[in-house]
């Protein structure tokens, strides 16, 4: 962090993997699976960046339908994640490897028109969460005490 910039997230742990994770003024509980190593007192770390694109998709599409005034009554995400070979992958840049595959399945409920059905799909991949996760993402690494 640089200068008076305060962090948005902060995670501690003790022994084990239970982790506690606190979020502008929220706490949650991240962990592994008992199968992994953990207690299975939270959702995985991957949960919790499944559940920030679904939450932001939904959130954009809402906000999209709400603008243009269309009669969207409501959006449901549901995603999974998994590693497959970079060579299965027909849209990836990476040939060797492997990549993550995010599956995303969107749910629109209301009197929607196709044309708006097909125009919200397009967005769903304009929520800044997705755009993030499209992007190269440098993590800087500071040490401290």
């Amino acid at each position: 962090m640089t200068g008076s910039e305060e962090p948005r997230v902060v995670v501690r742990t003790g022994e084990g993997l239970c982790t506690e994770v606190s979020v502008a003024g929220h706490t949650v509980v991240a962990d592994e699976p008992e199968s992994l190593g953990g207690t299975d007192a939270g959702p995985s770390p991957y949960d919790y960046l499944l559940a920030a694109l679904g939450g932001c998709t939904a959130m954009t599409l809402r906000m999209y339908a709400d603008r243009k005034g269309w009669p969207l009554e409501s959006v449901t995400v549901r995603l999974s994640q998994e590693r497959i070979h970079a060579k299965d992958c027909e849209v990836c840049e990476t040939e060797e490897g492997r990549v993550e595959r995010i599956e995303r399945e969107i749910e629109l409920a209301g009197p929607l028109e196709d044309e708006q059905r097909r125009r919200l799909l397009e967005i769903a991949d304009k929520c800044p969460v997705h755009r993030t996760l499209n992007t190269e993402v440098l993590v800087e690494n500071i040490l401290v005490g």
